[in-house]
């Protein structure tokens, strides 16, 4: 298929949650873009041929060094980016261990309650995916 300014670009992520090591809380992962000064969940684009789960979880270890096991499907998220359409698509995954690095990408990362998480995510659209992990989770 030819690409061209109508064509989606592909994007695949997770939102990341752990029991919280303090007090066994929900806790959300959420990482800063020093490109753009946002909070997100760790997201990315697809590389050719690539199946959605497997770049989702690979751009949650690029960006969180964490290791991830994958649960419920979460809501595609659609808009656009620099004026061509993006469709993200997204899953529960619950991390299982690693460590965080900064980079060029990915300065920083926070591990906060969900009511805290949708508080500090910069977009509203992914908002709405911490409201779908807590339905995921049978939370709500």
């Amino acid at each position: 298929m030819t690409e061209t300014r109508e064509t989606p670009v592909q994007a695949a992520g997770c939102v990341l949650w752990r029991h919280s090591p303090l007090d066994g809380g929900l806790e959300v992962c959420l990482v800063h873009r020093p490109k753009y000064d946002d909070w997100s969940h760790p997201k990315g684009k697809l590389k050719r041929d690539e199946e959605p789960l497997a770049g989702a979880l690979r751009e949650v270890a690029e960006e969180t060094g964490q290791r991830a096991a994958p649960g419920a499907p979460l809501p595609t998220v659609r808009y656009l980016a620099n004026g061509r359409p993006k469709q993200v698509r997204y899953w529960a995954a619950e991390a299982t261990g690693g460590m965080f690095t900064p980079n060029d990408e990915v300065d920083r990362v926070l591990w906060l309650p969900p009511a805290a998480a949708r508080a500090r995510l910069t977009q509203p659209r992914d908002r709405t995916l911490v409201d779908a992990l807590l339905t995921a989770l049978h939370l709500t």
